[in-house]
């Protein structure tokens, strides 16, 4: 694995822990940052030993959302003619959000563990993750409506699936700050830990767990999932049909079952 500047990543068995690391910065999203996370899900999604994926925030804070200074820099680029500003902005927008498209469109599931801070482009971060957790004393906020934009990497558009339509007006319209237990209630959690350790520990439990079973059959699920995001019930009927007509033939289908019957532990290649 490569040396990073804004993480840190680590393989433990087939579980891979990314760590945003810049906690004396409260964990900003730098120009580093937008770059690598599009490398390291290129390595996820490459290599078959990892079988999920852990994200998380080095320090007391998950993240503080886009390093502000990385945007005052932007702006030195303006120019006097407004379409001529207008495809450098579309062009940079459209470079941040393909670094989240990286973390989504990834084949493998990737959990959120979120301590402290999930503020304006970190929000976007975890809407394009499979799953999210919380210690107590987190805290959110889409706050991008109080400095005067309209958040523009992924949560306008992930979290209506998430959490419904009328919570993620009210949070993206007030940009109000809202805590742990409110975030499960809403279902933008799946839950919450007492602690930033227990959180860590609960959250890499779960990804083992998942990371134990079949890949085939993980992929194949996730799959399925996202693909119902934009397409009706008989689309998607139809497509697990024709997946499955090629992954039932995998050998996982007979580990698991004859792990099954002789009442113990499957083991399954990458």
């Amino acid at each position: 694995m490569s040396e990073y500047q804004a993480f840190v990543v680590e393989l433990t068995g087939n579980v891979a822990h990314v760590q945003i690391n810049r906690p004396e910065k409260i964990n900003a999203m730098n120009a580093a940052f937008w770059t690598e996370i599009i490398d390291i899900f290129q390595w996820i999604e490459d290599t078959d030993a990892v079988r999920a994926v852990v994200l998380s925030g080095a320090g007391k804070h998950f993240s503080s959302g886009i390093d502000l200074m990385m945007l005052a820099s932007v702006a030195n680029e303006f120019g006097k003619d407004v379409g001529r500003n207008a495809r450098l902005l579309r062009r940079k927008i459209l470079e941040l959000q393909a670094s989240f498209n990286a973390v989504d469109a990834c084949r493998k599931p990737v959990l959120a563990a979120i301590q402290g801070y999930c503020i304006g482009g970190a929000i976007d971060l975890i809407s394009a993750c499979d799953m999210r957790y919380a210690a107590e004393g987190a805290q959110f906020s889409i706050k991008e409506i109080d400095i005067g934009m309209a958040a523009d990497v992924g949560t306008l558009q992930r979290l209506p699936r998430i959490i419904g339509d009328g919570m993620l007006r009210e949070l993206a319209y007030t940009g109000r700050q809202f805590g742990a237990e409110e975030a499960r209630s809403i279902g933008l959690v799946n839950r919450v830990y007492p602690d930033q350790d227990s959180l860590l520990a609960g959250v890499l439990e779960i990804a083992h767990e998942i990371a134990a079973k079949s890949p085939i059959a993980v992929t194949g699920t996730k799959a399925m999932i996202s693909y119902m995001r934009d397409h009706t019930v008989n689309d998607g009927l139809e497509y697990v049909a024709t997946w499955n007509s090629a992954m039932l033939q995998s050998n996982d289908l007979r580990v698991a079952i004859a792990a099954h019957m002789s009442k113990q532990k499957p083991e399954f290649v990458d």
